[in-house]
């Protein structure tokens, strides 16, 4: 059979098989392992230590035999691996490079090889420096981690200062930062000539570097829809201020394990943007008095999206009020591990009721939630289309009667860790909920009726 089908023909069967299998097609013959590798775009490698010539040469001809990749992820190596990288992969479009620091040699080396790069992760040494970013005329993604001891005086600081004047206009669109420290000047660089970024994603900062530079960076940034700050509590106040101030296009906002409360709530009463999206992950700083200030401001009367994580001083007081507001318009509400869920009984009634336009509900890691209450609230969304119910160990097969009665519109539920909810259930839902197309649950519930029937109906289940 082999001699029968084309290349093409097998390298589109080879594209649709499954991780597992595709591991084993270059076993099967040269050819098949030939047409594998020069059909693959996207590699995910780990290389321990040593890393010697021999390696380094190896890993060079590897990449050789797959000419096409434009996604690559490496974990271990430095510097040589990179350089690697930069001689065999032309076509390059993503580089994902964590493990260990690289040179800015490198990096421009990497440049002028591969100058379709749009995307790239990287681990940088201090002291900093960023003149190399330039050089990648398609870069419109930078992810960053800094390694080392922050250093008192950044030596780059003066280079930064005699090129202030040049000021560059670069495409980048997307732009990550982890771990900054006080004494890391040399972002000032990124913050001088970075004006069209989208997203900002800071995490595990501690300074933002050059204040300054960095308040000029927001205020005169008018393309921001997206900001994370994930674990940057010594910094999350400043910059929610400078935010309220001057980002009138924000759109999304994130905060994970930071800020105090009365920096929050300042966001809140004096942001000007018509904030969309907002997510908290605050398990001691969110309270009644932010729901309820955030119900009152009328710039955030179109948010579509709020979700909330381990906020245990929250009452049904300020999420009824959050409902009354915005209740309209709201299309996914999250009360992740909310003992509020399970602490007052009839609120998550009253807030289906209150929620028309609801598609996506995740109540998950609420170990006490009970069937009646969730089925009370089911009962009012029938337009949902994702629900995840993940580790809701006191729930059971009657939430999933009322599920497949209320919810017809289902296309992604995960009830992973719902310890009540068996084999019945599952098949129950498998076979009544006819838009399925996405199932989270654990290998065991699964019997042999099920996995057959998700298969016919192309649901994809996930252990």
């Amino acid at each position: 059979m082999d001699t029968h089908l084309c290349d093409e023909l097998l390298q589109e069967i080879f594209h649709r098989l499954p991780p597992p299998s595709s591991a084993a097609v270059s076993l099967v013959s040269k050819r098949w392992r030939r047409l594998l590798r020069s059909s693959t775009t996207s590699l995910s490698l780990n290389f321990p230590p040593p890393y010697n010539p021999t390696t380094i040469t190896s890993f060079s001809t590897f990449l050789s035999d797959h000419p096409f990749l434009s996604s690559v992820s490496l974990t271990g190596g430095g510097d040589p691996l990179l350089l690697a990288v930069a001689a065999s992969c032309p076509n390059l479009r993503q580089l994902r490079y964590l493990s260990d620091p690289v040179s800015p040699f490198s990096l421009y080396t990497l440049s002028a090889s591969c100058v379709h790069l749009s995307s790239i992760s990287v681990s940088l040494s201090r002291p900093l420096s960023f003149h190399w970013v330039p050089s990648f005329n398609s870069l419109k993604s930078l992810s960053v981690s800094f390694a080392g001891p922050s250093a008192e005086f950044d030596d780059l600081e003066i280079e930064e200062t005699k090129d202030a004047v040049f000021d560059l206009k670069l495409n980048l669109e997307s732009l990550s930062l982890r771990g900054i420290l006080p004494g890391d000047s040399g972002l000032s660089f990124l913050w001088r000539n970075c004006k069209n970024v989208k997203k900002l994603q800071l995490k595990s900062c501690e300074s933002v570097g050059d204040y300054a530079s960095f308040s000029s960076f927001l205020k005169f940034l008018n393309s921001l829809r997206e900001v994370e700050l994930r674990t940057c509590r010594s910094i999350v106040d400043a910059v929610l201020l400078k935010l309220a101030e001057d980002c009138a296009s924000l759109d999304s906002l994130l905060v994970y394990d930071g800020g105090s409360k009365e920096g929050l709530l300042q966001f809140i009463n004096q942001s000007k943007c018509s904030l969309r999206r907002l997510d908290l992950r605050l398990p001691l700083d969110l309270d009644n008095s932010h729901l309820i200030a955030l119900s009152q401001n009328p710039n955030f009367s179109s948010l579509v999206s709020l979700r909330l994580e381990s906020c245990c001083v929250v009452t049904g007081e300020g999420l009824k009020a959050v409902g009354r507001a915005i209740g309209n318009v709201l299309e996914e509400l999250a009360l992740i591990n909310c003992d509020v869920v399970e602490r007052e009984s009839g609120l998550l009634a009253e807030l289906g009721q209150g929620l028309k336009r609801l598609r996506k509900l995740d109540l998950s890691h609420n170990d006490m939630l009970l069937d009646k209450e969730l089925v009370s609230m089911l009962v009012s969304c029938d337009s949902l289309v994702e629900l995840r119910l993940r580790g809701c160990s006191r729930l059971s097969n009657a939430a999933v009667v009322a599920m497949v009665r209320s919810c017809r519109k289902l296309q992604s539920v995960d009830i992973s860790y719902c310890c009540g909810i068996g084999g019945e259930g599952v098949e129950l839902m498998v076979m009544n909920l006819v838009v399925l197309r996405l199932l989270e649950v654990e290998q065991s519930k699964l019997t042999q009726f099920a996995n057959t029937l998700a298969s016919n109906k192309s649901i994809e289940v996930v252990s």
